[in-house]
């Protein structure tokens, strides 16, 4: 039998479509205590409550897989919201506890930041919301196109903000229908064990399945190379250097990389020098200058660079001289004596980053050279463009400056220090044909003007939040809708051959 249905039949179709989403969406903010979620969906789970850190990577993976099952068949969008809330919320109470700890065990960067980080991880990295369904509607019937998850995603965790990414990766792919497997960095393993204890406590509590994020306990390349060979995960996710989003890409599974950078800085005679003098340091201190997309290295029009440094002295910076300079590469850099590639390039380089270095206070730098009872976050040093300092992505609060003498220059060495990353660049100009061209020819994922890097990811700046900003594979700044995979839906010919 043929249903025969006229536009008036359609449109009562598109109607009652129209209001089950609107009915989804209301029930979806409707606010609903942790209790009552907790008696409503207790029946669903099938799984015990474990931990989420197994000894075992294949058991690890095995029980995401059943988790995303479960996750996917007896939960609405409304209940993955309830429990990322859940999430929120047990993260938010423990940020100074775990800032602490993550201090301590990594002992990189500094508390006052981990705390901010931290903090904005949870308030502003997207949850369900983002995950807009697309319609369209015409004479020829309705399509409407749903985000739908991977499955089992594997991801892979940086040592500069190990438990950040936990919380940001996990609550944007749980968000978008996936379980998550983290390998993280082995100088984090006991924070990170803890976040992904906490996240499973919070879940189960708010009556989500457990094992929605696990990780194995004692990680190492071994474990990241059966996570990436397990059928059962259909997306990688990794985030740090260029040789581990290298060997992602190798894998032949889909994979979304988020690699190093090395953020230039211009400033033209335009810039309003002390409020960029400002950025540029609560940019280049923020964690010890740990974060991919602070600022790495000054290019600064020569007509304008000696009030430049007089505002960033003025700040609290403090200006290494050129014995200074050769005293500290000395023992944070180190020679390249075998040739390996280094730094945030796949290119071989004469120096690379002597990792003890790494994110620790510019005091203690100072002090290794004999310069006490001088308190500051950030040091400069007047270098040329060729210099270690601006070539290598140091990740210390050493900031370089190089003079030019015009904006295509320093446009042009601009270009040359990112190496092609695609992942941050700043400038402070209010010259609009400068911010232009600097915009085009760096094409970064992240582009800030008159302002610092962080604003590039939320902080005192709009948009939501990312710890894994994947310029190498180009989906640029990530979310829960990162993470899914886009399933079109039609219904054809106006609907009349429907039987």
């Amino acid at each position: 039998m043929t249903l025969q249905l006229n536009e008036q039949d359609i449109q009562t179709i598109v109607n009652a479509v129209l209001k089950n989403v609107e009915s989804a969406i209301s029930e979806k903010n409707k606010p609903i205590k942790m209790t009552q979620l907790s008696q409503a969906t207790t029946q669903k789970q099938t799984i015990s409550s474990v931990d989420g850190v197994f000894d075992d990577v294949e058991e690890a993976i095995e029980q995401a897989h059943l988790a995303q099952k479960q996750w996917m068949k007896s939960y609405s969008i409304a209940d993955r919201e309830r429990v990322i809330s859940a999430i929120r919320e047990a993260v938010k109470a423990n940020v100074h506890d775990f800032a602490q700890k993550v201090l301590a065990e990594t002992k990189i960067g500094n508390y006052e930041d981990k705390v901010a980080k931290l903090t904005l991880t949870v308030e502003k990295t997207p949850g369900t919301e983002i995950l807009q369904t697309e319609t369209f509607t015409g004479d020829h019937g309705l399509t409407y196109v749903e985000q739908t998850p991977y499955g089992v995603i594997g991801a892979i965790t940086p040592v500069t903000n190990p438990i950040d990414t936990i919380v940001n990766n996990g609550i944007g792919m749980i968000a978008g229908g996936n379980t998550v497997v983290f390998n993280v960095h082995p100088s984090s393993k006991h924070v990170s064990a803890e976040m992904v204890q906490l996240i499973n406590r919070a879940t189960t509590q708010a009556g989500g399945p457990a094992n929605l994020i696990t990780m194995v306990k004692e990680p190492t390349i071994e474990t990241v190379q059966q996570i990436a060979a397990n059928k059962h995960i259909r997306l990688l996710v990794g985030t740090g250097g260029p040789q581990m989003v290298k060997s992602l890409l190798k894998t032949g599974k889909k994979a979304i990389g988020a690699g190093a950078g090395n953020p230039p800085v211009i400033v033209d005679e335009t810039a309003d020098l002390k409020q960029a003098a400002k950025d540029i340091i609560t940019g280049a201190t923020f964690d010890n200058n740990l974060l991919c997309i602070a600022e790495k290295e000054i290019f600064v029009l020569d007509s304008v660079a000696d009030d430049l440094i007089f505002e960033l002295l003025a700040e609290g910076a403090y200006m290494l001289d050129n014995k200074q300079v050769d005293r500290v590469m000395q023992f944070t850099l180190k020679e390249n004596k075998t040739g390996i590639p280094g730094g945030c390039s796949y290119m071989t380089r004469d120096y690379l980053v002597a990792k003890e270095w790494v994110g620790k206070d510019a005091t203690k730098i100072l002090a290794e050279i004999g310069v006490q009872n001088i308190q500051t976050k950030l040091l400069l040093c007047e270098v040329e463009a060729e210099h270690p300092y601006v070539q290598l992505e140091q990740l210390m609060p050493i900031l370089p400056i190089v003079r030019v003498k015009s904006m295509e220059e320093a446009i042009e060495k601009a270009v040359d220090a990112e190496h092609g990353n695609r992942h941050t660049a700043i400038i402070h100009s209010n010259n609009i044909k400068n911010v232009t061209a600097f915009a085009r020819a760096i094409d970064t994922t992240i582009f800030v003007n008159n302002g610092s890097s962080l604003a590039g990811v939320g902080y005192f700046g709009e948009g939501f939040t990312t710890m894994t900003i994947a310029g190498p594979t180009g989906e640029g700044v990530t979310s829960a809708r990162t993470f899914t995979r886009q399933r079109r839906t039609v219904i054809a010919n106006g609907g009349l051959n429907i039987k």
